[in-house]
């Protein structure tokens, strides 16, 4: 167990999860639902089962051994958090990369690092009966403050800006239909952690089969992301039918863009491949960070969500969302992320000390 090692994991799966939608700002002449289902064949099929493949002997083996009730679970919280996923692209159409993270990213870390110690009933005696428990305890405490205090900054930002100005930032800027997609997007997107979480037995079986300690959580990913094609899918399918867009993938032009130059396939699928491929590191370095944190691995959730946060700011900053914001409130994003950066510091203490 190295809980430092473990925090810089989780910074890598925080700087993957919040450069993921880059690559889709350079989709040209796609519609969403074909950009959002290509780049989650990726994501959710071929990433899992390759890596996992890759660093677990017999995989196919493992996955045979799986009970029935585990994979079901598994299966069962992912097509949840699929929801969540696919909100949460909704989300950062509506509020930007910076907001939108901030505030979906917080609802997700308190459901998903407070709710699975308090249904196993651990959380009195790990976070309460002990020093390095508390002193994680205060890092989440940390974290929410951050967020809130970022949230707080886009909200201001909100205030202060014309149409025109929130237009220019964020094309489909729209406060109030981004905070409510946001907060069912942070509510559901929480059951990834839940999905991790019932996938326990598989990473022994993985471990048992000689997999390496980092690697043990791969096998247990192909089944929570699986759950999130299902709900992606279904969702996607029923737009490109009504939409009737799936003539796109091979070069055809809408309706509406009649006289168009075409779509540049090539690059479209090659962004789509990048953006799904980097939207799955995320988890492939999180189970990396979560192997090394010992028995506060729930905390884990909380470094993850954190690290999104920072970089996603970053971006927001880098794609000049908020350039037109008052000095006053990009001192407020700012003290933000320096909340969020010492939460994840101070949780990886606490794991250390209670190592």
């Amino acid at each position: 167990m190295n809980p430092l090692l473990g925090v810089v994991f989780h910074w890598l799966g925080g700087l993957a999860s919040a450069s993921f939608y880059v690559p889709y700002r350079g989709v040209k002449r796609w519609s969403w639902e074909i950009y959002w289902l290509t780049g989650g064949i990726f994501s959710w099929l071929l990433a899992p089962w390759l890596f996992a493949s890759l660093q677990t002997p017999n995989l196919m083996g493992v996955m045979s051994q799986v009970p029935h009730d585990v994979v079901g679970l598994c299966v069962l919280f992912g097509v949840l958090w699929g929801f969540g996923g696919l909100t949460y692209g909704l989300t950062m159409r509506y509020l930007g990369l910076s907001l939108g993270m901030a505030v979906v990213l917080g609802l997700c870390t308190v459901f998903g690092t407070l709710i699975p110690p308090l249904v196993r009933g651990t959380f009195a005696q790990t976070l309460l009966g002990s020093t390095s428990g508390k002193i994680i305890l205060l890092g989440l405490l940390m974290t929410l403050a951050g967020i809130i205090v970022v949230a707080m900054a886009g909200a201001k930002k909100d205030a202060d800006l014309s149409p025109d100005q929130k237009a220019a930032a964020v094309a489909e800027f729209d406060f109030k239909k981004g905070i409510a997609v946001a907060i069912f997007s942070g509510i559901m997107s929480a059951c990834f952690a839940f999905g991790l979480a019932a996938g326990e037995p598989v990473k022994a079986l993985a471990a048992a089969a000689g997999a390496g300690p980092l690697w043990t959580g791969l096998p247990t990913l192909c089944l929570v992301m699986f759950g999130g094609l299902i709900t992606n899918g279904v969702w996607c399918a029923g737009l490109i039918i009504r939409n009737k867009s799936a003539g796109q993938w091979l070069g055809k032009t809408v309706e509406a863009d009649a006289g168009e130059p075409k779509a540049p396939l090539l690059a479209n699928y090659l962004l789509c491949a990048l953006a799904g491929t980097a939207w799955y590191f995320q988890f492939f370095f999180y189970t990396m960070g979560e192997s090394q944190m010992g028995k506060f691995g729930f905390s884990s959730w909380t470094l993850h969500m954190a690290s999104i946060i920072i970089f996603g700011t970053l971006w927001g900053f880098a794609f000049k969302e908020w350039k037109d914001a008052r000095p006053a409130v990009r001192n407020m994003v700012w003290a933000g992320v320096a909340l969020l950066v010492g939460a994840t510091i101070v949780i990886g203490y606490g794991n250390m000390i209670g190592g």
